[in-house]
């Protein structure tokens, strides 16, 4: 290969010097430096600035490419772009994304969730097809485009360190109730302004639903709702009064409930309509008419996704739960 490249370097200065430099020979000369050109631009990290700068992501998920470059250069005095430091993330695999937003978890809530799974791991399909799953659900008009973002690598949205837990729901939002269970549904009801107290919830949501699907399903019909402040003693005596047998529920568990999957769908349809809401009145029409279409299959193959959501909290020690996989 030396030989080669003399010759041609002794072939290209002996046509400089005749005047004898056509077109073949400045093809040879460019396909002589073209070599050195190959190498490509030297990177600005050496392996083992890119392990710290992956290292460095990893122990704060939330911080951003620039903020990760300052930390490079208040480390090592070298400056690099924050364009550098994301190609380094993606080289180690962490890729930017909006983190999973769960309810915050103490100690308590966990050792709570976890008795509770445990207590209902041997229920079957045809138990939790005689539970109607009820929740309130919160639309908005518009989502928080400012929501924070996590790196993490693919598959990892559900880890601890990838979820942002948080402790308030949004405002600016209308707020619907329904309830689900094995070939049935409630209709939307809309919770129209004001506060919700023990009597609105007797009247508007246990009479006009409630009770239909309890004289409907039986003696083995069971309700389940979360633990809302006003779920008072009132509100017992009266699922007491009809017969009603209510599923005591963990507290801050909306992973558990399968009806928050079907939230999930009804707002990605309400997003996709061909003219998507503009003011209350057309959500609350868009999420009601919205609801009926829901297929009924759709629901029941949520409803019997319990049996797996109580094993993955056991396998959890009382976690989160990956809600996703369940549509």
């Amino acid at each position: 290969m030396v030989e080669f490249l003399d010759l041609d370097l002794h072939l290209i200065n002996n046509n400089v010097a005749s005047n004898n430099f056509d077109k073949r020979d400045s093809f040879k000369f460019h396909m002589i430096k073209t070599p050195t050109a190959r190498g490509g631009r030297v990177r600005s990290t050496t392996p083992a600035e890119d392990r710290y700068i992956v290292l460095s992501s990893k122990r704060n998920r939330r911080t951003t490419a620039q903020q990760v470059a300052n930390q490079f250069l208040a480390a090592s005095g070298k400056q690099i772009s924050r364009n550098t430091v994301a190609r380094r993330l993606r080289g180690g695999g962490l890729y930017a994304h909006r983190p999973v937003v769960c309810l915050l978890l103490t100690r308590q809530h966990r050792t709570a969730r976890l008795q509770w799974c445990r207590e209902h791991h041997n229920w079957t399909e045809q138990d939790w097809a005689c539970v109607i799953f009820s929740d309130e659900s919160r639309f908005c008009l518009s989502s928080d485009c400012r929501r924070q973002l996590v790196m993490r690598e693919s598959g990892t949205a559900y880890r601890p360190e990838n979820i942002q837990e948080k402790d308030r729901y949004p405002t600016c939002s209308i707020m619907v109730w329904a309830g689900i269970m094995i070939n049935g549904r409630t209709r939307l009801q809309v919770v129209v302004s004001g506060t919700m107290t023990s009597q609105r919830y007797i009247d508007e949501v246990l009479l006009p639903h409630v009770r239909l699907f309890r004289g409907a399903v039986g003696d083995k019909f069971v309700f389940m709702d979360d633990n809302a402040t006003y779920r008072t003693l009132a509100v017992q005596d009266y699922l007491d009064s009809e017969g009603i047998q209510r599923l005591v529920w963990p507290a801050r568990s909306p992973d558990l409930n399968p009806i928050g999957n079907v939230w999930d769908a009804l707002g990605r349809q309400v997003a996709g309509r061909n003219y998507p809401p503009t003011n209350k009145n057309t959500l609350i029409h868009a999420l009601t008419e919205e609801w009926d279409k829901l297929p009924q299959q759709l629901l029941d193959n949520i409803v019997q996704s319990m049996v797996r959501r109580v094993e993955c909290c056991i396998t959890l020690h009382g976690g989160h739960i990956r809600t996703d996989t369940f549509l």
